[in-house]
C-alpha cells in the first residue's frame, strides 16, 4: 500500500482510527517499527494513558474485526495532522511527519496478532 506523505497539515485528512489497550499497542509500535518497508502512521496516545490510536485509511472500519480493538469511522470530518494533539487529553505518541500517513490495516492486524502473543507468553511466564 503506497501512501503519500505529501500532506498539507492544514487540509483535512480522511482517516478510520483503530483504538487498543495500550500495553497491546506499544508492543504493536515497536512490531511495525522493526519492519522492514512498511510504515507506521501517526499514533494518539488517549483516554488519560489508557489507549492507543493507529490513523489507517477511511473505509478500514467496515471490515475491521481484530478482536480487542475498535475501528471507528471518522464519517468524514477529517482530522488535521499537526503537532499539536487533535483532542484535549491526547498526545502523539508517533507525530504526523515522523511517521507515513496511515498505517496499512493489513500490516497493523498482523503486528496486533504479534503483540497479543508475545503478552500472552510474558504473561503465562509469571
Amino acid at each position: 500500500m503506497e501512501i503519500s506523505q505529501s500532506v498539507d497539515p492544514c487540509t483535512p485528512v480522511s482517516c478510520d482510527v483503530v483504538t487498543v489497550p495500550t500495553r497491546h499497542g506499544l508492543e504493536a509500535v515497536d512490531i511495525l517499527r522493526r519492519g522492514v518497508g512498511d510504515g507506521v502512521g501517526p499514533v494518539l496516545h488517549d483516554d488519560g494513558g489508557q489507549t492507543l490510536g493507529f490513523l489507517v485509511p477511511p473505509g478500514t472500519a467496515a471490515g475491521w474485526d481484530m478482536p480487542g480493538s475498535t475501528c471507528t469511522e471518522t464519517d468524514g470530518r477529517g482530522m488535521r495532522l499537526t503537532p499539536e494533539p487533535p483532542a484535549e487529553g491526547s498526545d502523539w505518541l508517533l507525530p504526523p511527519g515522523d511517521a507515513d500517513l496511515a498505517t496499512d490495516p493489513a500490516v497493523l492486524r498482523a503486528a496486533l496478532g504479534e503483540a497479543a502473543r508475545l503478552i500472552e507468553a510474558a504473561d503465562n511466564c509469571q
